[in-house]
């Protein structure tokens, strides 16, 4: 049995997301990176990459935490018990049959996993909340002309936010099925509600699947001054 590192809390299994989706396993845990001591990659059985290995004690501890999740929603998916690689895109590579997704920010880590048999594909992104005057600034970096119509002023923190993040999400859920990049300006939040549920919809041709004008569901949650992204594509 694996041994937890302290630096972070013991993997939290709640779903935070508003609609729990089936055969998905959540794994969550707060870390704190000046506690990370030079063995816990040792005592969490987890090897860093030679990247992570000359990082700053920051990356590290975000890797390890993400890491850490990422095996438990595994096994927890029906997998083996092992560390999902990374790819020369470092992306996740996880084990034949098996998705997932890795998000960190701020203390904070998750991991997604989900069979194939049931998803294709899983984007998980956690943001923290802009504040107004830095949301009005990247406004026009992140959201379309059509999305900058509709901005409310009255949230646009919270909207500029939710746009970034889920289109971090929808690109993580992407990527691993069309192996092509795509930018801010490739895709738009069309719809959102306050209940957590949102349409998005391509701007731009990725495949003869995923081409401009194809929408994908996706989910958020607030927290702690967080927003968390979901967007996961079915099995067909």
């Amino acid at each position: 049995m694996t041994t937890l590192p302290a630096f972070c809390t013991p993997l939290d299994a709640d779903w935070p997301l508003p609609t729990p989706l089936a055969g998905c396993q959540l794994r969550s845990t707060r870390f704190d990176r000046q506690r990370l001591q030079a063995g816990d990659f040792a005592l969490g059985q987890v090897e860093p990459p030679a990247n992570i290995q000359r990082s700053v004690a920051k990356r590290q501890a975000e890797y390890l935490a993400g890491r850490l999740c990422a095996r438990e929603a595994l096994l927890a998916a029906g997998g083996p018990a092992q560390v999902p690689g990374t790819d020369e895109e470092r992306a996740p590579v996880w084990p034949a049959g098996f998705c997932g997704s890795i998000t960190h920010g701020d203390g904070w880590a998750a991991a997604i996993v989900a069979h194939n048999s049931e998803w294709r594909s899983l984007g998980l992104d956690v943001e923290n909340r802009l504040e107004t005057a830095r949301a009005e600034r990247l406004a026009a970096e992140i959201l379309t002309p059509d999305e900058l119509a509709r901005l409310d002023p009255q949230q646009a923190a919270l909207q500029v936010t939710l746009t970034f993040s889920l289109k971090e999400s929808l690109f993580k859920a992407l990527f691993p099925l069309v192996r092509k990049r795509f930018y801010f300006e490739h895709a738009e939040l069309l719809s959102w509600s306050a209940g957590g549920h949102v349409q998005l919809r391509l701007l731009t041709d990725l495949s003869e699947e995923w081409h401009h004008g194809k929408e994908v569901a996706g989910q958020f949650s607030l927290f702690d001054g967080r927003l968390l992204s979901l967007v996961a594509i079915p099995a067909i």
